[in-house]
């Protein structure tokens, strides 16, 4: 849903049922994340091209996601600096101005890397805003947050988001049903929740890349079922 409001209410961008007949560009920076990959899922069930998507390790996975034959590329932070980056992003549009982009890692100068590459007027939506980044004149950075937040009717903004999300929680659901739409990759620890230390590790060491960990809390030493 964070992917989704991001895409759909922040960026104003053209929904799943009414999908864009021009190219789009859009980008993703952190595809291989699970906010990342849905916003690719969405972007394409909304016919939203060029993507243009940021990866590292994880860039196997996200080829998985994109389609070449409309002009979507992946850009490997880690192979270049910061303005080579943006230099990257700008050629990737082909041309095109590049208005959107959504930033699903917030790290590393993600935004940095962004708004040198955008075309005025630009927006990004972040899951965290930068505290030491002031975007070039032109660019605008907003937050897309999805949390259990009571808010006031005259709240406006997360009042909106959660009528959004209460008519497309069944559009996923009808997706996972017939199969047009998928989760995140994912991984179950073994030992229940003693497998919780070794996955927490693994995330400290930055080997979590395109794929969640889960454990079964029925796998426990210890633990009883009981019947229902």
């Amino acid at each position: 849903m964070t992917a989704a409001v991001g895409l759909y209410q922040r960026l104003k961008l053209p929904l799943p049922w009414n999908p864009t007949s021009e190219p789009l560009p859009l980008v993703v920076y952190g595809g291989a994340s699970a906010v990342g990959a849905f916003a690719i899922k969405f972007a394409r069930l909304s016919n939203i091209h060029p993507l243009i998507v940021v990866a590292g390790r994880g860039s196997a996975f996200v080829e998985t996601l994109i389609d070449r034959e409309k002009g979507d590329t992946i850009i490997d932070y880690r192979q270049e600096d910061a303005e080579a980056i943006s230099a990257q992003l700008k050629a990737a549009a082909g041309g095109r101005p590049v208005h959107h982009a959504f930033d699903a890692v917030a790290e590393k100068g993600s935004q940095r890397n962004i708004g040198a590459a955008l075309t005025v007027p630009g927006e990004i939506t972040t899951v965290e805003p930068s505290d030491d980044y002031q975007a070039p004149e032109g660019i605008r950075i907003g937050q897309t947050i999805v949390g259990t937040v009571h808010m006031a009717p005259s709240a406006g903004k997360l009042l909106e988001d959660g009528e959004f999300a209460a008519a497309f929680f069944p559009f996923l659901g009808r997706g996972l049903a017939h199969g047009w739409f998928s989760g995140h990759p994912y991984q179950v620890r073994p030992g229940g929740l003693a497998g919780i230390q070794g996955a927490l590790h693994d995330l400290q060491a930055g080997k979590a890349s395109a794929v969640k960990y889960v454990v079964r809390i029925g796998e426990t030493e210890g633990v009883v079922q009981q019947d229902s």
